[in-house]
C-alpha cells in the first residue's frame, strides 16, 4: 500500500505541478491584495478620511445612477475603515458583462470609469488563481487541482507516517539527491496542515460554483436592460432597519437584484463571534418592490455547518490573525515551488538507468 501510494503521490504531483504552481504563487500574492492595491494604485483604491464620515447610501447611489446611465449596479463592496475606497460592480445594459469602478465614499467622487472586473493587476491575478482566466473550464481545472492537493497532503502523511521524528531532519553534507529528498519531506511535513486547509476550502468553493452553474443556474441568463427593483426605496432606511433587526450588524456588502428572483441583500458582520467568522457572515434581505424585511441570517444563531463554511474565507486567505497569519500563509503558498523543483529532480534521477541504484531498495532511497 505504501509503495502504491508513493507512485500515485509522485505521478499526480507531476501532473498538477504547473497548475499548482500557478494557483499557489498567485495565492501567495493575493494574501496581500488590499495592501498591493493601496500601494500600486492609491489614486483609486485608497482614501484618507481622518475627518468626516461616509456619505448616505442614497446620495451615493443617486450619484452612481446619474453618472452611469447605461449600467445597473449589481453589487457594492462597502468599507468604512477610513482607508479603503468602495468598489462598485456594474452590469452594462443589454449585456451580461460586469464592470468595476472605485468610489470615494467620504468625498462622494467616482474615481474611475467602468473597466472589466479582471482589468487591474490583482483582479487579473484573482481570476487567474480561481479560474485560470478561462471561466467555467478553469473552475474544473482548479477544482481538480485542489482535490489532488488534498490527496497529496494526506498520502504524504501516510507515506511518512512517522513524520514527527523528522521535524528538523535536513542533512546538508550529503549528495544532492539525498538533500532534495530531505528538503521535499521536511517542507511537506511543515506545510501539510495549511496546504490541506487550502486544498479543502478551494475544492469546496470550486465544486459549489460548478454545481451552481450546472444544476442551479442552468437556464440562460437574461440580460439586464433596466432597474430590477423599486427605485423609490431608500437604501439608508434599509441599512438602518438591518442594524435594528440584527444587533451589532455592520454592512460590508450590498447585493442588488440583478436577476428576477433576487432581492436586495445586505451582507455584514456581527459582534460576539469567533475570530474565524468572515465579514460576510450574516445577511439581512429586503423585498425589492416593497422594501419589507424578509427572513434574515444571523451567523450567531446558525447551525454549526454554516459557521464552519463561513470560516473558510479567513482560513483560505489567512487574514484571521492580521499580518502574522498573512505572512505565514504567503510563505506556505510558495512551498509548491520547492515541491516541484525537488520532486521533479528526484523523478528524473530515478528515471536514469543506474545499475548501482537498481540494487538499492526503494525504501532505502527515500
Amino acid at each position: 500500500m505504501k509503495k502504491t501510494l508513493h507512485l500515485w503521490h509522485r505521478y499526480l504531483g507531476l501532473i498538477i505541478a504547473i497548475p499548482l504552481l500557478v494557483i499557489s504563487l498567485t495565492g501567495s500574492i493575493l494574501v496581500f491584495k488590499e495592501e498591493l492595491d493601496h500601494l500600486i494604485m492609491p489614486e483609486l483604491a485608497k482614501v484618507d478620511a481622518q475627518v468626516g464620515t461616509r456619505l448616505p447610501y442614497d446620495q451615493l447611489n443617486t450619484l452612481l445612477k446619474n453618472r452611469f446611465r447605461d449600467y445597473e449596479i449589481g453589487s457594492w463592496e462597502i468599507f468604512d475603515d477610513g482607508q479603503t475606497a468602495d468598489r462598485i460592480y456594474l452590469i452594462k445594459h443589454g449585456t451580461l458583462d460586469w464592470y468595476k469602478v472605485y468610489l470615494n465614499q467620504y468625498a462622494g467622487t467616482v474615481r474611475s470609469e467602468p473597466v472589466p472586473v479582471n482589468f487591474y493587476l490583482t483582479d487579473w491575478l484573482l481570476d487567474l488563481h480561481y479560474k485560470f482566466l478561462i471561466g467555467e473550464t478553469g473552475l474544473w481545472i482548479t477544482g481538480v487541482a485542489s482535490i489532488i492537493l488534498l490527496f497529496m497532503g494526506i498520502s504524504g502523511l501516510v507515506i511518512y507516517r512517522q513524520f514527527w521524528k523528522k521535524f528538523f531532519s535536513l542533512r546538508l553534507n550529503v549528495k544532492r539527491t539525498a538533500f532534495f529528498s530531505d528538503l521535499h519531506k521536511l517542507t511537506g511535513i511543515w506545510s501539510a496542515p495549511i496546504l490541506l486547509v487550502l486544498g479543502f476550502t478551494g475544492a469546496y468553493w470550486n465544486i459549489s460554483e460548478i454545481i451552481h452553474h450546472q444544476f442551479e443556474h442552468h437556464d440562460e441568463e437574461k440580460v439586464v436592460t433596466g432597474p430590477l427593483y423599486n427605485q423609490a426605496l431608500s437604501l439608508d432606511a434599509m441599512a438602518k432597519n438591518a442594524q435594528t433587526q440584527m444587533g451589532g450588524f455592520r454592512a460590508t456588502y450590498l447585493l442588488f437584484p440583478f436577476e428576477e428572483d433576487r432581492q436586495i441583500t445586505f451582507f455584514g458582520e456581527v459582534g460576539d463571534i469567533g475570530v474565524l467568522s468572515s465579514e460576510y457572515s450574516s445577511t439581512v434581505t429586503f423585498n425589492k418592490e416593497s422594501g419589507v424585511l424578509e427572513p434574515n441570517f444571523d451567523i450567531r444563531e446558525a447551525p454549526a455547518f454554516f459557521t464552519v463554511v463561513d470560516s473558510f474565507r479567513k482560513l483560505h486567505f489567512g487574514y484571521f490573525a492580521g499580518l502574522p497569519s498573512k505572512i505565514v500563509w504567503c510563505l506556505i503558498g510558495l512551498t509548491p515551488l520547492i515541491f516541484t523543483i525537488t520532486g521533479s529532480y528526484l523523478w528524473i534521477r530515478r528515471r536514469k538507468p543506474n545499475q548501482s541504484r537498481k540494487q538499492v531498495p526503494l525504501s532505502a532511497q527515500l
